[in-house]
């Protein structure tokens, strides 16, 4: 008798594991958990963006109703400051200083949100209400917001001692080769551009709760987060302990997008008020604090130039970019606009670059990774360029890039800021979006919008990004008495479906219902090291080590099911639980191999892919919009995405992952702003300021796959989490400027190209 196991490998399309207690309210986050005794923190936070104080008294706070502590900086001496350590090099060779982010502020503050006291007490709204009775005096003073502005004589300095507003200098590229390609040039296209602010906005809003082991003399911390390890590694260098005085948790969380990668001022918080009560403390943030407090995303003001022949093609490249960080270093902020311009030549041949990028202190929220991290930055950089010098010569979009496009002969190839792409057929995809786009047939359409009154435009982007960074992901399996099977590994699921594609690694070598296999994350007591989830690594490197682990386990089995069967393990095949020699019906499942087994290693596998070098995922997007000019309100009307991932483990979880990127990106070109005034105060603090994309923005998006296996990965896979980010914002915003240029003769047009903004720039053209 044969049993035939369902096939739940690589590129089947297994449904989400996790869904079903999600879909019914079963998931446990943080702010579920309520252990016994449990306290709550309010944090105080400063009212005005650039202020010295003082905390004029206490007691009132310390005396209210239900309070059981309250801190200020005065009372964290002992506590080290929340570092980054990814400063880059600048052109004389030196690293600028940081500027830390201290639990509590002592003396200044420096945006509005920062933090200056915690309470803790029998509630949150009972702290929130003590928190008021702290009586702090404010001597405010002018502050510095704007990206464009920072370096302006006369902008007040964020950090006077350093005489400027300039946080950091980095320079990519070669100067000399540049200005003489520009120098040869037949025609030179030149921008000017804004890269908004963004605020991450994931459904969970961030909460932590500290505890203190008084029997264990350690802390424990419990916080959704994107990975537990180098939390843990940045806590205990504040507190000034070992790691393993500090065991962090993180339960389900609901989207981390880069934000919840970072250690918070409430993690410390939390863990300190818990030693000091000796009962667990819980924070939970709320939206308004998300929008003060939580690391944003991109903010960059952006001059750039390309360098063309007679034909075109492009000689040289030349940037500008200034980008905004916020009043504090935060975890890896200095190295956002960095590995951006790493990125600066993207599709293209080109073979001078100039890049500059300047840091800039201002007194907003601290700036950080936001999905991509500076990779959409870049993409959208280029794609905007690439655009513009299209119509400068007057070459069709698509034309532009296939003349310069790096050739499939070419690869390997490395850039001029050394990265080495293994693979790529860019042409292939394009051609193939357009022929899906029905691109040739665009003028038909724009021909039956203009006879409803509507303005039409089409625009496209063609990407590649850099994820699965060099290093290693480590997986740990283990085949339990009652026969599943565990794995642990140390990336962390933010809602990308982990549980469900580890599985199917481990389902392809062990041949084992995916429902027998269960994956765990995001304990430090289980596993002593992990990178974390971000820069779409999980897969590519965990998803490589899972399946090694497997191929380890299942050798392990099949010589424990050799043994009991009196058998040559090169016999025994695996099958839906059960060891089998091939060609017989003689059997032993899993369970009676657990048993079986002489020595607890025996019943585990371990498997570890180092990568040398990252991966680059590519793709074309392509979107078509109809804008009415009464309103100036954009529909995209089509959306259409061909990309090159390498290999698709399942195509269900791939394309959830592309429409959210997809959705991300376009509300950055349409709908999204982060506005702060000139007194650094937020405009928009809330959902009634700030508009997210809405399901009924968007058609259904057409996507598909032209995977070129990526030879840097063992299995061939390039990553995916991001991608849907740095292809849409770049298409949508082409879009709409096609629509402009077409009607009104508009070039540009910042983002996000709200209804208003596209309606005063009409209403501008036709003036003239």
């Amino acid at each position: 008798m044969t049993v035939v196991t369902p096939k739940f490998g690589m590129g089947a399309s297994v449904l989400r594991r996790e869904d079903q207690a999600f879909l019914k309210g079963l998931g446990r986050y943080t702010d579920d958990i309520q252990p016994a005794g449990l306290l709550h923190g309010y944090v105080l936070r400063s009212p005005v963006a650039k202020a010295s104080f003082t905390i004029g008294s206490t007691e009132a706070a310390k005396a209210a109703p239900g309070v059981h502590l309250v801190l200020t900086g005065a009372d964290l001496a002992h506590l080290g400051k929340l570092k980054s350590g990814v400063m880059q090099r600048q052109p004389d060779g030196t690293k600028a200083p940081t500027r830390d982010i201290p639990v509590l502020c002592r003396d200044r503050v420096n945006y509005v949100g920062d933090a200056v006291a915690f309470v803790v007490a029998d509630s949150r709204a009972l702290a929130q209400d003590a928190a008021e009775l702290i009586e702090v005096d404010y001597e405010g003073e002018d502050a510095a917001s704007g990206t464009a502005t920072a370096l302006d004589e006369g902008t007040p300095l964020v950090w006077p001692e350093l005489g400027s507003n300039r946080a950091f200098s980095y320079h990519i590229g070669d100067k000399a080769k540049t200005a003489a390609a520009f120098a040869g040039a037949a025609h030179v296209t030149r921008i000017e551009f804004i890269n908004n602010r963004l605020v991450c906005n994931y459904m969970e809003p961030r909460s932590a709760i500290g505890e203190w082991s008084t029997q264990e003399n350690r802390f424990v911390l419990t916080t959704g987060s994107q990975g537990v390890h180098s939390m843990q590694y940045i806590l205990a260098d504040v507190f000034k302990i070992k790691k393993n005085q500090l065991r962090v948790i993180t339960p389900d969380v609901g989207g981390g997008f880069g934000p919840k990668s970072f250690v918070y001022r409430e993690h410390p918080l939390v863990l300190e008020a818990a030693k000091r009560l000796g009962r667990p403390v819980k924070w939970a943030g709320d939206r308004t604090e998300h929008f003060l407090t939580d690391a944003q995303g991109r903010d960059n003001v952006v001059t750039a130039e390309m360098a063309m022949d007679k034909d075109g093609r492009f000689l040289g490249m030349r940037v500008d970019l200034l980008a905004n960080i916020g009043a504090y270093i935060s975890q890896y902020g200095p190295f956002i606009p960095y590995i951006g311009v790493t990125m600066s030549t993207g599709v293209y041949d080109i073979q001078a670059l100039d890049v500059s990028v300047t840091g800039l202190y201002t007194n907003t929220c601290p700036v950080d990774a936001y999905r991509g991290a500076g990779r959409p930055e870049a993409a959208f950089l280029l794609e905007k360029l690439v655009d513009a010098c299209a119509h400068d010569l007057s070459l069709p979009v698509e034309e532009i890039r296939r003349r310069n496009f790096i050739r499939p002969e070419q690869f390997p190839y490395r850039t001029q800021t050394d990265r080495l792409y293994d693979t790529g057929e860019f042409a292939g995809h394009m051609d193939r979006a357009i022929e899906q786009a029905e691109w040739q047939a665009f003028p038909e359409r724009l021909a039956q919008s203009k006879a409803a009154g509507k303005i039409r435009g089409i625009g496209m982007a063609t990407y590649i990004e850099a994820c699965a960074f060099p290093g290693s992901e480590p997986a740990f399996v283990e085949l339990n008495g009652d026969g599943t099977v565990t794995l642990k590994i140390g990336t962390q699921t933010n809602g990308q479906g982990h549980a469900t594609a580890y599985a199917q690694f481990l389902s392809e070598k062990l041949h084992l219902d995916i429902d027998k296999i269960q994956v765990r994350q995001g304990d430090t007591d289980e596993l002593k090291a992990g990178g974390g989830t971000g820069g779409s690594r999980s897969i590519p490197l965990g998803g490589v080590s899972a399946s090694r682990a497997g191929e380890d386990l299942a050798n392990k089995i099949k010589r424990i099911a050799a043994d009991e069967l009196e058998a040559s393990a090169g016999d025994i095949e695996l099958s839906n639980g059960v060891a089998r020699i091939v060609g017989t019906d003689r059997t032993i499942d899993f369970s009676s191999i657990a048993k079986a087994a002489k020595n607890p290693d025996d019943l585990k596998g371990f498997g570890e892919f180092v990568q040398d070098e990252c991966t680059y995922p590519n793709g074309t997007h392509i979107c078509e919009v109809e804008i009415d000019p009464d309103t100036g309100t954009t529909e995209i009307v089509r959306y259409t995405i061909v990309d090159d991932f390498g290999v698709t483990v399942n195509p269900i979880l791939l394309a959830g992952q592309v429409h959210g990127g997809v959705v991300q990106g376009i509300g950055q070109a349409l709908t999204e702003n982060t506005v702060y005034d000139e007194d650094g105060q937020l405009l928009t603090a809330s959902f009634m300021d700030y508009a997210m994309p809405r399901a009924d923005d968007f058609p259904f998006f057409h996507f598909e796959t032209r995977n070129v296996p990526s030879t840097t990965n063992a299995l061939g896979i390039k990553g995916a989490g991001e991608a849907g980010t740095i292809g849409a914002t770049p298409a949508a915003l082409n879009a709409v400027t096609d629509a402009l240029y077409r009607a009104y003769g508009i070039r540009h047009i910042d983002m996000p190209a709200t209804p208003a903004r596209i309606w005063a720039a009409i209403q501008e053209a036709t003036a003239k």
